[in-house]
């Protein structure tokens, strides 16, 4: 019996404006631990949701052997549903407190099953999952996002899957989150296919799987040997491109010196057929064939020349750099001694417990650079939201439900700005890799990298120009080239930002010059990670 867990047979996709995705992809994923890596808008999203069964392909068919557990990138979010809903044991546990309080009806044992222990193994999985503290009862409004993942994670993982896809798992979970979820990651024993960013996580695969131009390669291995794998084809496709590159300049070279020789040849000939005084249908014969070697000996050389570019050509496109966004933030200077914002006694109106009694006391002046930590749940983003509504701030939320679904990229954009050009509008846009038809595609439509660019296009070129950005996990979803492109874009950037972020590396590169942490309900100067 085949090892392979998921199985997909020639399968084809196409985005809404018919755009393929996937023609004729083929492969099969094995046990253990698998990451599928690729540029936003790849397709990896929409290949996990064609396993799950959640699109359909235009041809091809999945087969999936045993339970499947799907963790997608973007939770489904309804702020008064229950732990116990998401987790989809309300109804088991409501039953099983039917028949303690004496109610024996038939349909409670038979909502209950064989899960009398429902309880006790959702408690142990959410406690797993650093959720210990965490009730049954708590609804997903009073949760952040990270805890928010967390609880998607414990949800799959009590359905006891074979197969487990899980899409952007480490997003907006904090350090001690993150080491959990890689713990779960180490002691998996079925087939896990994981979609990530984050190079750390991919390190604790086994092989890796690689999507470009709709066809997978795959490399044994964790990312950094993938990595490694990757520098070794660069350098020979360099390598390619410079021995192509020479020999197509020699083939030029020697197809223009051929043809310098068969004009002197066939002057030279003239001169000499005339000088000799034969008849004219002999010259004419002798003229004819001396034209017809000098046709194949072109021929021969202009084929060469075609050969060389065709080398040369294929040898860049494995040499190409990946497509990353160019992002020019708006030049809004903001002298070191304004005030962008400032706040005393601030309160959550939904939860007057998460801030310490008296509220926090926050003055961000001139072009700071703020980093705000903290652990899951502390806040930070319910401290974004209220600094969001002071003036001439841009605010990118870690949900990205900025933009109205419905409409296209490009709408969204001229609604945040009305007073651009078209032209322009399509030329910023085409920076942020929403070229042709994917400009005008609805946002509902577009991967989670793809909205992510999106919302990072219409929040930073909003008019009037932000002189605070409130950027809540902005690596989310990016791919690492878009990563780096928005860390140099952070960097020129002249106004305040504040950022909340768990990853450590982004920002030490993104030059934070403060560095706060919300814990326990108090905000604190710290010094930097």
């Amino acid at each position: 019996m085949s090892d392979a867990f998921v199985v997909c047979s020639t399968l084809s996709f196409s985005w809404p404006d018919d755009t393929p995705v996937f023609q004729d992809l083929s492969f099969s994923v094995p046990g253990g631990r698998t990451g599928l890596v690729a540029a936003n808008g790849a397709g990896k999203s929409t290949l996990l949701k064609l396993i799950t069964g959640d699109l359909r392909p235009a041809s091809g068919s999945v087969s999936v052997r045993g339970v499947l557990g799907y963790l997608p990138q973007h939770l489904p979010f309804v702020s008064d549903q229950s732990v116990a809903q998401v987790l989809g044991v309300d109804r088991i546990l409501a039953a099983l407190h039917a028949i303690e309080g004496g109610d024996a009806a038939e349909e409670h044992f038979a909502t209950v099953g064989n899960d009398w222990d429902v309880e006790e193994r959702s408690r142990a999985e959410l406690d797993r999952l650093g959720l210990g503290d965490v009730g049954l009862d708590r609804t997903l409004g009073t949760l952040s996002g990270g805890q928010v993942v967390s609880l998607g994670l414990a949800a799959q993982l009590l359905k006891r899957p074979d197969v487990l896809l899980l899409d952007e798992p480490t997003n907006n979970l904090d350090r001690p989150a993150r080491d959990r979820l890689v713990a779960v990651l180490r002691s998996w024993g079925g087939c896990l296919l994981l979609v990530s960013h984050d190079r750390e996580l991919l390190d604790e695969v086994d092989r890796i799987a690689a999507l470009d131009a709709g066809e997978i390669r795959w490399y044994g291995g964790t990312y950094s040997e993938y990595e490694e794998a990757l520098r070794g084809e660069r350098e020979v496709a360099e390598r390619e491109v410079r021995n192509a590159s020479q020999d197509l300049k020699r083939q030029k070279r020697e197809l223009q010196q051929a043809r310098e020789r068969s004009a002197r040849r066939a002057s030279t000939a003239s001169r000499n057929l005339a000088d000799a005084g034969l008849a004219r249908i002999v010259a004419g014969g002798l003229k004819r064939d001396a034209q017809v070697s000098a046709a194949k000996a072109n021929d021969v050389h202009t084929s060469r020349v075609a050969d060389a570019q065709a080398r040369l050509d294929a040898a860049g496109w494995a040499a190409r750099q990946d497509d990353r966004i160019v992002v020019e933030l708006p030049g809004t200077h903001v002298p070191a001694g304004r005030t962008v914002f400032s706040g005393a006694g601030l309160r959550a109106s939904f939860d007057s417990s998460l801030f310490a009694t008296g509220g926090l006391d926050l003055h961000i002046r001139g072009p700071e650079r703020i980093a705000l930590t903290g652990p899951n749940g502390a806040g930070k983003s319910t401290l974004l939201r209220l600094i969001s509504g002071s003036e001439r701030t841009a605010y990118l939320s870690q949900r990205l439900d900025l933009l109205d679904e419905d409409r296209s990229v490009a709408e969204n954009l001229a609604a945040f700005a009305p007073n651009l050009p078209d032209a322009e509008r399509m030329n910023l846009l085409a920076r942020f890799l929403f070229r042709g038809g994917r400009a005008h595609l609805p946002v509902r439509a577009l991967s989670g990298g793809e909205r992510l660019r999106a919302t990072l296009a219409c929040v930073l070129y909003a008019e009037p120009a932000p002189q605070l950005l409130l950027l809540d996990e902005p690596t989310n979803n990016l791919d690492l080239a878009s990563a780096g492109q928005l860390e140099a874009a952070l960097i020129a950037y002249q106004g305040a930002f504040v950022v909340v972020s768990h990853d450590e590396r982004f920002l030490r590169e993104i030059g934070v010059d403060r560095w706060l942490r919300l814990e326990d309900g108090s905000l604190s100067e710290v010094r930097p990670v």
